[in-house]
């Protein structure tokens, strides 16, 4: 259902324009990064707790300077000063510090923030997703565990172990698993009476900018004239974002709509646009993209102890996963992946063996079951430094090892589970003018958007923000604090004093 026209006045049919109001602030990706943004936007304020004592000896000293006055309404950068971690955002290291005050060091310390809601300070929005609250979380297989441990998934004022407590359920080894994360995000929007901002079921085709006096001249008029209007910025703007899109309705029909908006921050993740190979034969129907199709081909007994192997490409997590699901389920795996077991930058390499059991599980079998030197794990063989040279319409596959030397293999099916990129085919020329070089498509690790890193900012587009991985912040604990850059530059914008 769309929301009610007389409540929102700034979404609307295409055609509607003499009744448009352009809307502060839209949100685009209802992921933690969306959720985050929109409790603080909310009118949820964070103060420094009276009595707190901080680790960190100088930001202790800095936040005691000036208790009454709320963090979003102090200088980040200041605060932000000295503090170093697992994040290259001097905002997301200090939002992370405050909630999780020793967490890298085994501390059990208490937020030093305290939440005030200030009614008054709520700048209207709209947070646009095509999934639940919660986005891609979603669309993860329900079992999964997470790679951070599950306290640091949680999101202001609410601590996923508590939320856990409260289900009668536990962490598996410090860890969450992604149903559990998934339920939260959405339940957490519920109780902190967020739902209102929510619109789901949306997909956005395009935004651009577009003249300020060619929406309505009467909802200019309206703007200027409403001086008790929750938003008053002292940027009058002479253009604004046009927000394209379709909703989804029960039925399955699609109704457009447009939102003509001030500000738009992009919080989209990376999970939308699976990485391809580029070989022949890769948009052939058993050649799939999604751990899903795996858990699909399971259910629907179309693979299975006795089928062809499966074959799965890619040394990441994800491949990983679908290694462990594969094994578990008795089904034969043949991992091709172009680095060597011992390449440093291997995801396994990095993790702590204690912390990660079955990922380094995972990559004993990649070391000892080669098809050079057969180990203890049946239904599995590894190709490390191997590539996939093309897909036959037979379910052959040719496979090419780092010497040039080929061979065929046949399969039932295959994942190719290599990352994913932004989908950002609703912006111009994809976003590429936004990212840091802008001669390559946006990347989350090689070539995020260029923002400022005190307010996230785009550089090349003013009223526009990027949150998330679209901003470099790939964990959940880091990208909360890019939200609090983003809400406390929209409330100087807006010239929102404190109470």
């Amino acid at each position: 259902m769309l929301p009610d026209r007389k409540m929102y006045p700034f979404w609307t049919k295409p055609s509607n324009k003499s009744r448009l109001k352009p809307l502060p602030v839209v949100i685009i990706g209802n992921g933690p990064s969306g959720i985050c943004l929109s409790y603080l936007l909310s009118g949820y304020t964070p103060y420094f707790k009276r009595g707190s004592l901080h680790p960190h000896p100088i930001l202790q000293r800095k936040l005691e300077e000036a208790p009454e006055v709320s963090i979003l309404d102090q200088d980040l950068d200041y605060l932000s000063e000295g503090l170093e971690g697992r994040s290259h955002s001097p905002v997301a290291l200090l939002f992370d510090a405050l909630q999780r005050p020793d967490t890298d060091f085994g501390g059990t310390a208490e937020s030093v923030l305290t939440w005030r809601h200030d009614p008054d300070r709520a700048i209207p929005h709209l947070v646009l997703g095509r999934n639940p609250p919660g986005g891609a979380w979603h669309s993860i297989e329900g079992s999964m565990v997470t790679l951070s441990r599950g306290e640091w998934m949680g999101l202001p004022d609410l601590p996923f172990k508590e939320w856990l407590k409260q289900k009668r359920r536990g962490l598996r080894n410090n860890r969450a698993t992604a149903e559990d994360i998934a339920q939260y995000y959405q339940d957490y929007v519920m109780r902190k009476g967020l739902q209102k901002n929510f619109r789901c079921g949306t997909v956005v085709t395009s935004v651009r900018k577009v003249s300020a006096e060619s929406i309505s001249n009467h909802a200019q008029k309206d703007l200027q004239e409403n001086s008790d209007s929750l938003w008053n910025s002292n940027e009058q703007s002479t253009e604004v974002f046009q927000v394209d899109g379709f909703f989804k309705t029960v039925e399955g029909d699609k109704e457009p709509f447009s939102i003509y908006a001030e500000n738009v921050v992009l919080a989209t993740g990376t999970y939308d646009s699976p990485t391809w190979l580029g070989v022949k034969g890769e948009n052939l129907s058993y050649v799939h993209h999604q751990l899903s199709a795996l858990e699909e081909a399971v259910k629907n007994n179309s693979v299975g102890i006795m089928s062809d192997p499966v074959l799965i490409v890619g040394a990441g997590l994800t491949a990983a996963d679908a290694i462990l699901f594969a094994h578990h389920c008795n089904i034969p795996v043949i991992h091709v992946f172009r680095r060597r077991v011992s390449d440093p930058g291997l995801i396994f390499n990095q993790l702590p063996k204690m912390m990660y059991p079955e990922y380094h599980k995972v990559h004993q079998m990649m070391k000892q079951q080669t098809a050079a030197c057969a180990g203890p794990y049946e239904c599995y063989v590894s190709l490390p430094e191997h590539h996939v040279l093309s897909f036959g319409k037979d379910k052959k596959c040719i496979i090419q090892d780092k010497n040039g030397c080929q061979k065929s293999y046949e399969i039932s099916m295959a994942l190719v589970l290599t990352g994913s990129n932004p989908n950002l085919s609703f912006l111009p020329n994809n976003g590429i003018d936004l990212a840091m070089n802008s001669d390559q498509p946006v990347n989350p690790k090689r070539n995020p958007i260029d923002v400022d890193p005190s307010t996230y900012k785009c550089t090349q587009e003013k009223g526009l923000y990027a949150l998330g991985p679209l901003a470099g912040d790939n964990f959940v604990r880091f990208v909360q604090g890019g939200a609090l850059a983003v809400a406390s530059s929209l409330l100087k914008k807006a010239n929102k004093k404190p109470p």
